[in-house]
């Protein structure tokens, strides 16, 4: 008889803006909105955080940087935890005010901190699109 393969962990990497409400499926939210904001530079504000002169902007503050050395050891262990217990999916939501800068750029960081883990990982920018 074949062995019963186990599923990988599905994690969810989302960004939202918390002025469109917290996304309902979320299994942990975190609130950005104390890193430095891009909407506030004319010359940056069209922009999202998918560009780099945005993550930059936003990534580069020492409490982006300290953000995200005291989050990577907890998601590796909530990560490791999931995955151990053959939970199915978790999803870890960053949010800032609209959802364009900040939390996306946080995301995309954490996309590249995490891309080498055993888990199916997808990303997802909620409101990067929306209006103003």
């Amino acid at each position: 008889m074949p062995e019963k393969s186990i599923p990988r962990l599905q994690l969810t990497l989302l960004s939202f803006g918390f002025k469109y409400n917290e996304p309902p499926a979320a299994s942990l939210v975190f609130d950005v909105r104390f890193l430095p904001n891009p909407y506030w530079i004319e010359t940056l504000r069209p922009y999202s955080g998918l560009e780099p002169a945005i993550a930059d902007y936003v990534l580069r503050a020492p409490e982006s940087n300290r953000f995200l050395e005291l989050l990577d050891p907890l998601l590796l262990h909530i990560i490791a935890e999931h995955d151990s217990q053959h939970k199915k999916e978790l999803c870890l939501a960053v949010g800032c005010t609209g959802g364009r800068h900040r939390s996306v750029a946080v995301i995309e960081a954490l996309k590249q901190r995490l891309i080498h883990l055993p888990v199916d990982l997808s990303v997802s920018h909620r409101d990067i699109d929306r209006e103003e």
